[in-house]
């Protein structure tokens, strides 16, 4: 697009309008100017009666043509009948003019424009040539010396010569006006393709970002929900102290799921972060793994814990989650270990067990390839260490 596409040009592309059509109002302005001054040579400059009154009169003619048909013409297309109509009768009223007086000739700087603008530029050239006949013709008819033919030549030539010049030149004008509208007209439709490919991305961005959220935090809950409760169904008679543990780590879960569901629909940090630090919502899901499982769990701290961007806080707790998640699940380990290490330049969270493991070059599944994209998204970076029978190491580095 040309750089120096005015800013007027686009606002006013939305009401149809060219740029060159901003200044019909001047041309109109310009048009009355030049009308007035030609009436009043007519009327001072060797005025007789009637022909000067004729010219005046038919000079003013011009007015009511203009006003039925030429204005709607200035700001139209140059397409059908009606442009020809128009210089057909401007044709008319000028050669009559001139004809009564030849001093009407003044009007032809207004009219040749008007020709230029709403007729192609050839068709509007035969047009000029047509409206400097009728004084040609009527000096014709009076008798002159050499000197004054030659004078009338020169200046016929040159006023036709600079109409044509100046027919180009609105021509160019015209075209490199509609040309910018189109180029704007195609940006626009191109910027409301973006802004709807943008929305649909955001969409699908957004529908991807909550399906990992439910899956690390809802199905994870429930799941581990249901598998307490299936352990407590058959030690309410054998055991009821047991049961009611189990129980009421299931109330807990639940509520915590709750929690979880309320922070997804206000779009709020994690509930098992809230106002925790880092270190002590991962331990929180440690122990409560201990808990729910009966296994050995340690969580082990390194460096000196501080607050961390609150995008890398959510990867580093939901890959803890899913890590731990992947334990209840499939790994039937006897020890759990998180380690978290905060360094200078990066933070790594591991999560390891001893259970029974599994060959990542086949393994997939939606919480793997979650973790790797969380971790994508931060600049971060997840490896799976695991063989089948000899437990299951998942660390992520991410920038701190």
């Amino acid at each position: 697009m040309p750089d120096d596409l005015p800013l007027e040009a686009t606002r006013r592309r939305v009401s149809g309008e060219d740029a060159w059509e901003l200044g019909l109002g001047r041309w109109e302005a310009y048009f009355v100017l030049v009308l007035a001054c030609t009436v009043l040579y007519v009327t001072t400059e060797n005025f007789s009666w009637p022909n000067g009154a004729a010219a005046v009169v038919l000079l003013l003619a011009m007015v009511p043509w203009y006003l039925l048909l030429g204005r709607r013409l200035l700001g139209a297309g140059r397409g059908g009948p009606l442009p020809y109509v128009y210089v057909a009768g401007l044709l008319v009223l000028s050669f009559a003019a001139s004809l009564a007086a030849p001093q009407s000739a003044l009007i032809l700087f207004a009219l040749s424009p008007q020709c230029y603008i709403i007729t192609e530029w050839w068709r509007a050239s035969i047009a000029v040539v047509l409206l400097n006949a009728a004084p040609a013709v009527r000096f014709l008819r009076g008798v002159h010396d050499g000197g004054s033919v030659a004078s009338f030549v020169t200046w016929t030539i040159v006023t036709i010569t600079f109409s044509v010049f100046f027919g180009l030149w609105v021509e160019r004008i015209i075209r490199q006006s509609r040309e910018r509208r189109e180029l704007i007209e195609q940006l626009e439709a191109t910027r409301a393709e973006l802004a709807e490919v943008s929305r649909e991305a955001g969409a699908m961005a957004e529908r991807e970002r909550l399906t990992a959220e439910i899956h690390d935090t809802l199905a994870q809950g429930f799941t581990s929900i249901l598998m307490l409760l299936q352990a407590a169904e058959p030690r309410i008679d054998s055991d009821p102290a047991e049961a009611r543990r189990q129980l009421g780590l299931a109330v807990r879960t639940a509520r915590e799921n709750l929690a979880e569901a309320r922070t997804l629909v206000a779009a709020v940090p994690p509930a098992a972060l809230g106002d925790s630090s880092l270190d002590e919502a991962v331990r929180r899901l440690s122990d409560r793994l201990g808990e729910e499982l009966d296994v050995d769990t340690e969580c082990v701290v390194a460096g000196e814990p501080r607050r961390l961007a609150a995008r890398t806080e959510v990867v580093l707790l939901r890959t803890a989650q899913e890590g731990l998640a992947n334990v209840r699940k499939h790994a039937k380990a006897g020890r759990v270990e998180i380690a978290l290490d905060y360094g200078e330049t990066a933070v790594r969270l591991e999560v390891s067990d001893d259970g029974r493991g599994f060959d990542p070059a086949t393994a997939s599944g939606f919480g793997l390839r979650g973790m790797r994209d969380r971790a994508g998204q931060v600049g971060g970076t997840l490896k799976i260490a695991s063989r089948p029978g000899e437990g299951t190491s998942i660390i992520v580095e991410v920038p701190a």
